[in-house]
């Protein structure tokens, strides 16, 4: 039987007032022309990547002291219980017909939904060559950023849903928001763990759109530049009967959270002895009309 926690209750979180550990986050160094880099699809293996980088270590808090707190809508994630039926999350059929059924019907009881569309899975490990998956092995994403940006999230869901469906929903005043859902597949977690920015604690000048190259189109995502006012947090011992949820895009613009920054990171004192992490992560429209 699958366990969801309660919604949090709509109080605001308090920033963090201590350094749970200091993690080293890479960011995008502002630069004056469009940044670019072609994407594990075209490349066949890491992403390639046409901008400078810079190393900032950050204080990273704990982010189940404040996870009864916590909204999709103002920090733009949240932190929830929810157990899998599915033994094996490496197997594609189960996860395509049990894990989805799953996760949507989570979606739709936490958001009082109408619809929910999972379009994409992705496998992720740092141990080895990365993790399998259909279209090839990944591992975790080490620069912070955000899987969609002003322009291609509303691109992505006319992707997905078709512009007849769009308009209608358009018209009807329906919302639509992408959320990942990202989960370990064994746990704890204990190296590369995940961490979150508190979107309410980015500014949008610190949003830098990127183009990402595949071997048919040309996407967009937004990196993120550094700024010491960005509250960042992450969970200590993520185990699998935990999902974190992380906003990519909002139709609504009316000052929630729309894009929430995330990125991997490095644990201090942790080496090769330390089991890799493995995690799967569904992308999923909301539809809320």
């Amino acid at each position: 039987m699958n366990q969801i926690s309660p919604a949090a209750p709509p109080k605001a979180a308090q920033p963090q007032s201590f350094a749970d550990v200091a993690g080293a986050l890479f960011f995008i160094h502002p630069q004056d022309t469009k940044p670019v880099f072609h994407s594990s699809a075209l490349t066949g293996g890491v992403p390639e990547i046409f901008f400078e980088v810079e190393e900032h270590t950050v204080a990273i808090g704990d982010m189940r002291r404040i996870a009864d707190q916590l909204s999709i809508d103002r920090e733009g994630f949240e932190l929830l219980h929810h157990r899998t039926a599915v033994a094996d999350l490496y197997d594609d059929g189960a996860v395509d017909n049990q894990y989805f059924a799953e996760t949507e019907a989570l979606l739709q009881h936490r958001f009082s939904a109408g619809r929910v569309v999972i379009f994409d899975v992705t496998r992720r490990s740092d141990g080895g060559t990365g993790a399998e998956n259909r279209d090839g092995l990944r591992g975790p994403a080490w620069r912070v950023h955000v899987d969609y940006t002003v322009k291609s999230g509303p691109q992505r869901v006319r992707d997905i849903l078709g512009a007849a469906e769009v308009a209608r929903l358009t018209a009807s005043g329906a919302r639509i928001f992408q959320v990942n859902v990202w989960r370990p597949i064994h746990g704890p977690v204990e190296r590369a763990p995940l961490a979150v920015a508190d979107a309410s604690s980015v500014r949008p000048e610190e949003l830098i759109a990127t183009d990402q190259v595949f071997p048919d189109r040309v996407g967009e995502i937004y990196h993120l530049a550094h700024a010491p006012s960005q509250r960042w947090y992450f969970t200590p011992h993520m185990t699998r009967d935990e999902v974190l949820l992380i906003k990519g895009w909002d139709s609504l613009d009316d000052g929630r959270a729309q894009f929430t920054p995330h990125s991997a990171f490095e644990l201090p004192d942790t080496d090769d002895s330390t089991p890799p992490r493995e995690s799967i992560e569904l992308r999923a429209l909301v539809i809320i009309e």
